[in-house]
């Protein structure tokens, strides 16, 4: 888009602008109705601004205001999805997915605007653009595995309702953890199989069990053809998380937690804890998908967002098991200065 280009230069004040009111309009759209003090005290802006901004898109016809609150018109609606590539290309966002693809070696990565350690609707966005990318990749006939947390809970929810019934199997991707129930990977399993029109199988293993037990488990008739269909899968779709957070949703005994810290573990995937290197530091018993399972997906695809999981994406996705990655401009630049410091080129 040379235009825009061209554009910043003559009128700087232009993007500022247009992000200005984006954002207004995507955070009254996820959170709708909202008053205007509540938007104020969520953007963390003046009033007299939020006031300014809502006043010109009500003129405008993108926002409807009345008693309960402020929602997104229709033309708004319109208005926001028209203005995703312009708002892509203020970012620099193609050249960022580019060259980060190129570093990490994985075949794509997708990064939406902002940072959603700063801005909780920016998780809601890489949730929609998850959902967008796994709706156009699955195909019938296909087993899907996806695992729990925050943000793939936030992806079944993004994802359209379809109309009729797919050829389609979704199943938890590993046992459960000791956590809220609307993360489980089973839960989410069953949410996404919801929205896909499409089938699913639950395993109704907990991922906190000894070695011992775990094999036992596994060898039940039921349980081993279960977890041969989740070895089966197509696409793999995963989280990425902190080790400190997920030792913490695992209930970790201290000892272990000791063992994370002493290893310097930073990231962790599928019950297995990397350093920055990638190298594994540790490993929960669990039954389900496993680290070496994946050389075997035909696609696998990693999300995670955020600054403050930089580290922890890169040590997962060093290992080279992914083929894409989607992900916020905040974690896909801290990244990048990562490496680059890494590499002895310095600071972007």
């Amino acid at each position: 888009m040379k235009q825009l280009q061209v554009l910043r230069k003559i009128a700087p004040e232009i993007g500022e602008l247009v992000e200005r009111r984006h954002t207004v309009l995507q955070n009254v759209l996820f959170v709708q109705p909202i008053g205007r003090r509540a938007l104020a005290a969520k953007l963390g802006w003046p009033e007299r601004m939020v006031r300014k901004e809502i006043d010109f898109l009500r003129e405008s016809g993108l926002l409807i205001c009345d008693a309960s609150g402020m929602e997104v018109s229709p033309a708004g609606v319109v208005i926001l999805e028209e203005l995703k590539e312009i708002i892509r290309e203020f970012h620099g966002l193609t050249d960022l997915e580019r060259e980060l693809a190129q570093r990490l070696g994985l075949k794509r990565v997708l990064v939406v605007p902002g940072d959603s350690d700063a801005d909780e609707t920016v998780k809601k966005e890489i949730a929609r653009a998850t959902a967008e990318f796994l709706h156009s990749e699955l195909r019938s006939g296909d087993i899907l595995a996806v695992t729990g947390g925050t943000t793939l809970a936030e992806v079944a929810r993004s994802l359209p309702t379809a109309q009729g019934e797919k050829d389609i199997t979704v199943v938890p991707a590993r046992g459960g953890l000791g956590e809220n129930v609307e993360l489980q990977a089973n839960t989410v399993a069953a949410a996404i199989a919801q929205r896909l029109g499409a089938t699913y199988r639950l395993l109704h293993v907990p991922d906190d069990l000894g070695e011992e037990a775990m094999s036992t488990i596994a060898m039940e008739p039921k349980i081993k053809e279960l977890i041969d269909l989740i070895r089966s899968a197509r696409i793999v779709l995963h989280g990425i998380g902190t080790a400190e957070e997920m030792a913490r949703r695992r209930g970790l005994p201290q000892e272990y937690v000791e063992i994370l810290a002493r290893e310097h573990a930073v990231g962790e995937a599928f019950g297995y804890y990397f350093n920055r290197d990638g190298r594994i530091v540790f490993a929960t018993s669990s039954v389900g998908m496993r680290l070496e399972d994946l050389a075997d997906v035909e696609l696998v695809v990693a999300v995670g967002g955020g600054k403050s999981k930089a580290e922890a994406a890169l040590a997962v996705l060093s290992t080279g098991h992914q083929d894409i990655y989607i992900t916020d401009e905040g974690a896909a630049r801290e990244m990048l200065q990562r490496l680059d410091k890494r590499a002895g080129r310095g600071t972007r």
